[in-house]
């Protein structure tokens, strides 16, 4: 899949654009000026794939906050500031890594060229964030309402200021909670300007809602070969979009598959919760170490043709009524019962991993 050549901007230690692999975002949800609960949330997302994190900034104390989260944080920590312009230049002295900005809120010009001022000695990226539900009055009425062309222009007025004042570490976002305007905005934008783009659907909803619309729209314009960096944004634990944000760069081959988990769909004949089993090997699947090649592990929900319907995995359980089987590679290796099909399949990947695990030091 090719995809768009754009800029490279460095967050801490991470690249995005240039080239580089789609980079996972997310944002906390605790008080920033609560640097411990803030530090433990990072660190959850760090666990399972998240590359880049965002806190909210609202007042001073929460600015000044930013000395110690950035400093012990293991992730690179983005600033978001909303109206505040002070609150950016206390933030970039307290060693923030990044900043996103909502040019719809933050005021006058000179106020941009302040925090611009402020990022050039350190060289630190801002992301010029355009939200749909925040664009400027002026442009909703000259485009009689909320559009992706007005969208892309409230962007490139903002992009203007900093280019003007000689700073090109950007990225830039146009969220919107309707994915076609979202689409729509993304692409108009892929195709005027060069910079790292930062895709999402913004107030996506709850984890059931907000995994389609975020799956449809990032995957789309990733399918498309535009957006350098994602975030999945789901209503509740951050920790949540970070599984789903792997899972739709995995789908499209723009990371490795680690595991791919097959699970029938059930029917007449299935007579194990095979949803519950399934989701127990997804959730104990999520968290192992890099491995040499991806293993397909099956749950199947029929003994007699869970099999060899799942010939393919490496290893894999059918369940039948108070019993089932363990098998690999479609060779039925065991049967058990019931209660002991989730501990023999995790032994054999646990077995596994020692033999395919990558080396990492």
């Amino acid at each position: 899949m090719s995809r768009k050549e754009t800029k490279a901007v460095r967050i801490g230690h991470v690249t995005i654009g240039g080239g580089a692999p789609v980079v996972i975002q997310s944002m906390t949800n605790t008080d920033t000026r609560n640097v411990k609960e803030t530090l433990q949330q990072i660190e959850a997302l760090a666990k399972v794939g998240c590359e880049v994190v965002r806190v909210a900034v609202l007042d001073q104390d929460a600015a000044y906050a930013v000395k110690a989260i950035s400093a012990q944080s293991i992730l690179p920590v983005i600033a978001d500031i909303h109206f505040d312009y002070r609150l950016a230049l206390i933030a970039i002295e307290q060693g923030i890594h990044g900043l996103r900005l909502n040019p719809g809120n933050i005021g006058a010009r000179w106020k941009v060229q302040e925090v611009v001022h402020a990022v050039k000695e350190r060289e630190i990226p801002i992301r010029i964030g355009v939200n749909a539900g925040s664009l400027e009055k002026e442009i909703r009425e000259k485009y009689q309402g909320v559009t992706a062309e007005g969208m892309v222009e409230s962007a490139l007025k903002h992009i203007h200021v900093l280019e003007d004042e000689g700073y090109d570490k950007i990225k830039v976002s146009l969220k919107a909670s309707e994915v076609p305007l979202m689409l729509k905005a993304y692409r108009l934008m892929s195709e005027t300007v060069d910079y790292p783009l930062h895709v999402g659907v913004t107030e996506a909803g709850t984890v059931r809602s907000g995994l389609v619309k975020s799956a449809v729209g990032i995957g789309t314009l990733l399918a498309e070969g535009i957006g350098d960096t994602i975030r999945v944004s789901l209503t509740g634990d951050p920790v949540q979009e970070i599984p789903v944000a792997l899972s739709i760069l995995r789908t499209l081959g723009l990371r490795e598959r680690n595991v791919d988990l097959i699970s029938c769909p059930t029917c007449g004949r299935t007579q194990v919760n095979l949803a519950e089993l399934a989701e127990q090997v997804e959730t104990r699947l999520s968290s192992l170490p890099a491995l040499d090649r991806p293993l397909k592990v099956a749950v199947m929900g029929c003994a007699v043709n869970g099999p060899g319907e799942a010939r393919e995995a490496d290893f894999g359980i059918a369940g039948g009524k108070g019993m089932g089987l363990l098998f690999r590679k479609g060779e039925i290796v065991a049967r058990l019962p019931e209660d002991e099909l989730l501990p023999a399949l995790l032994k054999e990947i646990e077995n596994y991993v020692k033999e395919h695990g990558k080396d990492e030091h």
